[in-house]
């Protein structure tokens, strides 16, 4: 192999590439430095799970004696390198040539003591998403299963992370956050949707919430749900503007389901079963379904079988 590689043939590759990159495209960008760095915000998220479950996302390489004292060092340095990435964020993305560096330092640094002050917050939403989680999955063994397996409450607790962040206006690092939970948990929640306390995401994979999406309390969502728009064709016209779902309190939407739309608002107590497709308004105390489809079966004899799928023990044997 190293008698086929010609020296002269590689420097001319190396240089074609190199000779791309005359700053005309947007990727052009080479400075690694003056921009958020993922695996150090992935660090952050590692980190804040341990001020979230103290007990359950420590670090086992060092002896720990007093509780306190360890949180306080992981605290200072979870502060340290967010307000970095944070005061990177601002100079990378909206504030770039607004602010001096003095003035994205002062900045970074309040975003990252109001953040800190809001932590009590969210882990206050998180014990509540726990609970809902433990009261709603008869599959659950103990609460401490569910803080160290279930996808649905590591994505959720991310999201509320992020979202405070968000909140704070905070460019791009919130985004980082949750895209990084999707990448883990195939759950994909946008850092500006609203929800709020006793949500339970079951199963979770394939669930996408937009940006504009607000929850209230006590919703249960299956695997496969989509809160989304009902078009992205208008581009950044629409940015800012609600997109997507309202979803009313103690809402229950079954697997499958897609409720899209910014005007679209589903009312309290109501059950979206599987499957279903939502473009307008349902009321308070409705349940929703869509019709038993029929299926087809052809035998290897060439003989055809129509069945129609009941809710019933023959219908699941068919299954």
């Amino acid at each position: 192999m190293e008698d086929i590689i010609k020296e002269e043939e590689i420097d001319g590759i190396v240089g074609t590439i190199l000779a791309d990159y005359k700053g005309e495209k947007n990727i052009d960008n080479t400075d690694i430095f003056s921009k958020p760095d993922k695996k150090e915000v992935r660090d952050i998220i590692h980190n804040l799970f341990r001020i979230v479950f103290p007990g359950y996302y420590k670090d086992k390489n060092y002896k720990i004696y007093n509780l306190k004292n360890s949180l306080a060092v992981t605290i200072e340095d979870i502060f340290y390198h967010l307000n970095k990435q944070v005061m990177l964020a601002l100079d990378f993305c909206m504030f770039r040539g607004v602010m001096t560096e003095d003035e994205r330092k002062a900045e970074s640094y309040r975003i990252c003591r109001e953040f800190f002050n809001k932590l009590p917050f969210v882990r206050e939403c998180v014990e509540t998403d726990l609970l809902a989680a433990f009261d709603g999955d008869p599959a659950a063994g103990c609460l401490e299963e569910i803080i160290l397996a279930y996808p649905g409450l590591y994505a959720g607790t991310v999201y509320r992370i992020a979202h405070e962040l968000y909140l704070l206006n905070v460019p791009v690092l919130p985004r980082l956050m949750t895209e990084y939970a999707h990448s883990q948990t195939g759950i994909d929640i946008h850092p500006g949707a609203s929800i709020d306390k006793y949500f339970f995401i079951d199963h979770g994979t394939g669930i996408v919430i937009g940006e504009t999406a607000v929850i209230g309390q006590n919703v249960k969502i299956y695997q496969g749900v989509t809160l989304g728009a009902l078009s992205t064709r208008g581009g950044q016209k629409l940015s800012g503007k609600k997109r997507h779902p309202t979803i009313k309190d103690n809402v229950t939407i079954y697997a499958g389901a897609s409720i899209l739309g910014g005007d679209t608002v589903i009312g309290e107590n109501s059950v979206i079963g599987g499957n279903t497709f939502i473009t307008s308004s349902i009321p308070a105390d409705t349940r929703v379904s869509i019709k038993n489809p029929e299926m087809e079966i052809k035998t290897n004899d060439n003989r055809r079988k129509h069945e129609e799928l009941r809710q019933s023990d023959e219908w699941y044997y068919m299954i």
